[in-house]
């Protein structure tokens, strides 16, 4: 009789703050399941493992960094999730679970559906779990001391890669959007939030929860620099608000 095959496990870490790992999470990274965690490249340290580290766990000696690399070149990304599919399967395929180490929430634009759907294509006999987690547009508000979202409230939250001219639409139809790693765009975006009369209800937070965390609340002062590029933009929009007070 054939054994069964371990359970793929997506274990959401939150972004930065090992206090906001969950139990599940921390009960599964303490149990037998083998680690594997998510490189840019070979040999550069792991945003997620850093996390788990951060919180005084140590990593298992088998432990597999999976390297999914910063590029739109299809060859490059089918040769490198099939690498890390098949390391992955094999490990199922022994019976073992594998606890996959995601940095903010698994379910939000996380590299964990897409492995998920490697690795069934591989082993479709496993289970896969996912274990919910503090998403970075969750923490970040927190932080500043506003509310993401009142009772009626309309909310958007979209990467900055959209575009400055898909935010620009998107703006009078919101009351609170969040913008996810705005590095790229970041000068166009704050050009665009002064125009509108939105920098003094805007705050930007880079790498929330971690030791290297920065709030900024003047975006004016964020021209010129270079930002990580794990950071966010939180918008208000005020006239939006304004405008269903008057009404």
């Amino acid at each position: 009789m054939t054994a069964a095959p371990g359970r793929l496990i997506g274990v959401s870490l939150g972004p930065g703050d090992p206090g906001w790992i969950t139990r599940r999470a921390w009960a599964v990274l303490q149990g037998p399941a083998r680690w594997a965690y998510p490189v840019r490249a070979e040999r550069e340290r792991s945003y997620a493992l850093e996390i788990a580290e951060r919180s005084g766990l140590a990593p298992p000696a088998d432990a597999a960094p999976l390297t999914f690399p910063m590029t739109r070149d299809p060859e490059t990304l089918a040769r490198h999730w099939s690498r890390a599919a098949a390391t992955v399967a094999a490990t199922l395929r022994q019976g073992r679970d594998v606890a996959f180490l995601v940095e903010g929430d698994a379910s939000t634009y996380a590299t964990f559906g897409h492995l998920a759907r490697a690795v069934g294509a591989e082993v479709p006999e496993a289970e896969v779990e996912t274990i919910p987690g503090v998403a970075s547009f969750l923490a970040a508000p927190a932080r500043v001391g506003w509310p993401l979202a009142s009772q009626g409230d309309a909310l958007a939250v979209l990467p900055g890669g959209y575009g400055v001219a898909t935010v620009e639409r998107l703006l009078p139809e919101v009351d609170t959007l969040v913008l996810l790693k705005v590095k790229p765009l970041l000068e166009s975006l704050i050009d665009l939030l002064e125009r509108r009369g939105l920098l003094a209800s805007s705050a930007f937070v880079e790498q929330v929860g971690t030791p290297s965390e920065r709030v900024v609340t003047d975006l004016r002062a964020l021209r010129g620099e270079s930002v990580h590029y794990l950071s966010l933009l939180l918008v208000h929009n005020a006239h939006r608000r304004q405008a269903g007070n008057e009404a």
